[in-house]
C-alpha cells in the first residue's frame, strides 16, 4: 500500500466511490479476507434509528444544555468545523502518502503554526502533541535536552501548588524532581517567595496565566526576570489563554515555552478525553530541540524535515491529530484576530457577571474579579453533613453538568465555574439561580435530596473509588 500510495501522482487527494472500494478489496489477499457473517441482528431501519438516538439521549453534550467548565473540556466547537473535517478529500488520505501528495494538508498545519506563534508570540511550533498533558511532557523533554546540550545538569521544576495536577505528573515523567511553591490565597506567586527556592538545580519553573483562580498573574515581568536571571526557563501552561487570546501574548511576558489546548482555546472536541490535541511553542533559542518531522518550505514545495539532530525525536505517529488541527484552523480564520480578541473579552465578561451574581452569596476565595473562570468556596453554606460532591450530583437532577469539585486543591470543597463566550445571559442567569438553591437552599432543607442524587439520570450515584478500582467498561 505504501508503494502505491508514493506512486499517486502530485496533488491526488482520493474521493469515495464504488470503483474504488472494489479496487481496494481486490488488492487485500484472500487470507485476509472474512469468510463468516458477522452476526449482527436483524431488525428494522425504525427500530435501529431509536436505538441510537435513545444512546445519544443518555450522552450530555453542549447541543442540549449548558456544560459549567467550558473550556476546560467542552467549548463549543462550530458546526462550519466539523463539516470541513469530514470532506472526502480530507477523511481518504493515508498517514504514508508520499509528501508531494498531501501538499494541501502540510501547507494548513505550516500556516497553522505561524497562526499560533503570531498569537502566543512564540517563534516556532510543533503540532504533533496528541493532548495538553503530552504538550507539557515534551516541553519539558525539550527544556531537559537544552540545558544538556549547554552542559549544565538541573534537575528540578518548580510547580506551585495551584497548578494542574498533570504539571508535576508530566514534570516527573520527564526525569525532573518537583520543587512546590506555595501560592497566595488567589493563587498567584511572589517574586519573592520564588527566590527563596530559585538554585542552580532548576531548570524551569510551571505557570498558567491567568492562574486555575481567574486571577492574572500581576507580577510576571518581575518573575520572568528573577527566573532567567537564576538561567532557568519559564514554562506556560496553555490551559487559560481562553482568557488572554488576542489581548496579551505569553511570549511577550517572558515565557520560552508554552503548549497550547486546541480544545480550550480553538474550539476543537475534548469531550469526554478526546481527541484532543497539545501544539508545543518555543522561542528560537529551542527550535532544534522540536520533534520531528518538522514542516517547512523547500523552493515551491513544503517538505518534512527530519534531519534535527538536536531534536527530541518523534512523539506521536504521522503527524499529529490531523482533523482537530484542521479545526482549530477553520476557527481561527473564521474568526479572525479581532474576533479571537472578542472571544476571550466576551468569556471574561461572562465570568465576571457570574461571580457578580454569586459573590454576596458564596463565598468566592479569589475576590470580586476574575479572568475566565473563578472558584466558589460553599463549605462554610453548608448547614449539615453536605459535600460539594453532593451539590454536583444534584446539579445532574436539575439537567446540568456537574462543573469540576475539589480543584484547585489549595480551596477547601471547591466548585470551578467557566462559562466562556458563546453563553447567553438568560442561560448564566439560569444555572446561577439553579446552583444558589442547592447550596442555600436545599443543602439545609433537604439534605437526603442532596445526598440521595442523582436520582433522574440513567445510573444512580456510584461508589467512585470502587468504580475507579475495578471500572465495568462493557454491558455483558
Amino acid at each position: 500500500m505504501g508503494r502505491l500510495l508514493n506512486e499517486l501522482p502530485v496533488g491526488y487527494c482520493p474521493a469515495y466511490s464504488l470503483d474504488s472500494d472494489i479496487e481496494i478489496n481486490a488488492q487485500i489477499p484472500e487470507n485476509l479476507k472474512r469468510n463468516l457473517d458477522l452476526g449482527l441482528p436483524n431488525v428494522t431501519e425504525s427500530d435501529l434509528l431509536r436505538h441510537f438516538t435513545n444512546l445519544s439521549r443518555k450522552n450530555y453534550a453542549l447541543s442540549t444544555t449548558f456544560y459549567p467548565l467550558g473550556s476546560c473540556t467542552m467549548k463549543h466547537n462550530l458546526l462550519v468545523s466539523e463539516r470541513i473535517a469530514k470532506f472526502n478529500n480530507f477523511t481518504n488520505l493515508h498517514p504514508y502518502q508520499n509528501s508531494k501528495t498531501i501538499q494541501g494538508v502540510l501547507e494548513i498545519m505550516y500556516n497553522l503554526e505561524k497562526d499560533l506563534c503570531e498569537i502566543s508570540g512564540m517563534d516556532y511550533f510543533s503540532l504533533q502533541q496528541a493532548a495538553g498533558a503530552h504538550g507539557e511532557f515534551a516541553s519539558l523533554l525539550i527544556i531537559a535536552k537544552y540545558f544538556k546540550s549547554i552542559k549544565q545538569k538541573r534537575t528540578k521544576v518548580i510547580v506551585p501548588d495551584s497548578a494542574h495536577g498533570t504539571n508535576p505528573a508530566s514534570a516527573t515523567l520527564a526525569g525532573f524532581d518537583i520543587v512546590s511553591l506555595k501560592s497566595e490565597p488567589d493563587g498567584s506567586v511572589l517574586p519573592e517567595k520564588l527566590k527563596e527556592i530559585l538554585t542552580p538545580e532548576i531548570a524551569a519553573i510551571m505557570l498558567t496565566v491567568p492562574n486555575t483562580l481567574g486571577t492574572f498573574e500581576r507580577n510576571i515581568h518581575e518573575i520572568s526576570k528573577v527566573v532567567h536571571e537564576n538561567g532557568s526557563l519559564l514554562y506556560y501552561d496553555g490551559a487559560n489563554l481562553n482568557a488572554i487570546m488576542g489581548v496579551v501574548r505569553p511570549g511577550d511576558m517572558g515565557f520560552d515555552i508554552m503548549h497550547v489546548n486546541l480544545h480550550k482555546t480553538f474550539s476543537t472536541p475534548h469531550g469526554g478525553g478526546g481527541p484532543g490535541s497539545g501544539p508545543v511553542g518555543v522561542k528560537a533559542f529551542l527550535d532544534p530541540f522540536l520533534p520531528v518531522p518538522k514542516i517547512e518550505i523547500a523552493g515551491n514545495e513544503f517538505v518534512l524535515n527530519y534531519e534535527k539532530p538536536k531534536s527530541i525525536g518523534k512523539l506521536k505517529a504521522f503527524f499529529g491529530n490531523f482533523p482537530v488541527l484542521l479545526k482549530a484552523y477553520v476557527y481561527i480564520k473564521s474568526l479572525g484576530a479581532k474576533g479571537l480578541k472578542n472571544a476571550s473579552e466576551q468569556a471574561v465578561l461572562n465570568a465576571n457577571y457570574m461571580l457578580a451574581r454569586f459573590k454576596d452569596k458564596i463565598n468566592v476565595p479569589a475576590g470580586n474579579r476574575c479572568m475566565h473562570e473563578f472558584v466558589l468556596a460553599p463549605k462554610a453554606s453548608f448547614k449539615s453533613a453536605i459535600k460539594t460532591l453532593d451539590v454536583a450530583k444534584r446539579l445532574l437532577d436539575c439537567g446540568y453538568y456537574a462543573p469540576t469539585v475539589y480543584f484547585p486543591l489549595i480551596v477547601e470543597e471547591a466548585i470551578m465555574i467557566e462559562p466562556t463566550e458563546t453563553e447567553s445571559k438568560e442561560t448564566l442567569d439560569s444555572f446561577v439561580d439553579v446552583l444558589t438553591k442547592i447550596i442555600l437552599d436545599e443543602a439545609s432543607s433537604e439534605p437526603q435530596k442532596l445526598k440521595d442524587a442523582p436520582v433522574n439520570t440513567a445510573v444512580g450515584r456510584l461508589n467512585e473509588v470502587e468504580a475507579a478500582r475495578n471500572p465495568v467498561l462493557r454491558w455483558k
